[in-house]
This record gives C-alpha cells, structure tokens and sequence, in this order.
C-alpha cells in the first residue's frame, strides 16, 4: 500500500464518523456553488436556539456573524451542542460540526484538529472572514466540551 494511501487512511480513521461522513459528502461536491447550498441545507436543518442562551459567555469570539454556542453531557458524559447564527452560511457552519461532534466523549472532541475543513473544500470557498469564523466556532466547541470534563 503506497505510503500517501496508508497516512489518508489513517487520519481518517481518528476522525469521528460522522464527521468523516459529512467530510466525504463536500468532497463528492465540485462546485463551489452547491457546497454553499449543502451549507444552507445544513442551517435549515439546525434546531431551534433557546433565546435565553443568547449571553456573552456562549457567543462565540472573533465572528463578524452573532454565533452562539452551548453543550451540555448526559449521564454516559457524551456531548450536545446547541448553536445559532444570524448568518446563514455560518448557521451552516455551525450544524455541520454539532452534526459532526453530537454525541462524542469531550476527550474525543478536544484532541480533534479543524484541519478536516480543507478536505471539504470549504476553505477555499468561504470568504477569509467566515474561514477565521469556523475555526473560531470549532475552537469554541472544544472549550465548551473542555469545560464539561472540569465541571
């Protein structure tokens, strides 16, 4: 097996499947166009956001959007997130990951790298604003599943 085919392989198996999932569905996709579509389906997806969630200490830093994020466990210690965007592309953003990290242990989702996004070819797509946002969004993720492990 050539050395390339084995690392791919190999990345990919860290990645949770239902992240590896949505990464395998944009790279089927060609045209920047209908990835911006994948996303508004992505955001018409995303349940409803409690308004009352909507503080300071879960809006996400760095966004030129207004994204908000909360988690919380279950017994087993697996983490839910809940997110809103005002911004349709970054509401889009924002239920790719809850979809791709829903239901993890927050071990699993602090050690992820958001280095996945290029394999979607997303990155190349988004705007530099909306790029910095997502990794902000994903970093924001981390420290509320983070602050789960702590509490």
């Amino acid at each position: 097996m050539p050395a390339r085919l084995h690392l791919q392989m190999s990345v990919n198996s860290a990645r949770p499947p239902a992240l590896d999932k949505i990464v395998k569905r944009f790279q089927r996709i060609q045209d920047p166009r209908r990835r911006y579509e994948q996303l508004l389906w992505y955001a018409k997806r995303l349940d409803d956001f409690p308004e009352e969630a909507k503080t300071p200490e879960n809006k996400v830093k760095g966004c030129v959007s207004q994204v908000y994020i909360i988690a919380s466990a279950d017994d087993a210690g697996h983490v839910s997130f809940q997110g809103d965007s005002d911004a349709q592309i970054t509401k889009g953003l924002v239920a790719l990951l809850i979809e791709g990290l829903q239901g993890l242990p927050p071990q699993q989702i602090i050690k992820l790298e958001p280095d996945f996004i290029k394999e979607t070819q997303l990155d190349v797509s988004l705007t530099p604003s909306r790029a910095n946002g997502f990794y902000n969004i994903f970093k924001m993720m981390q420290q509320k599943a983070l602050a789960l492990v702590s509490d």
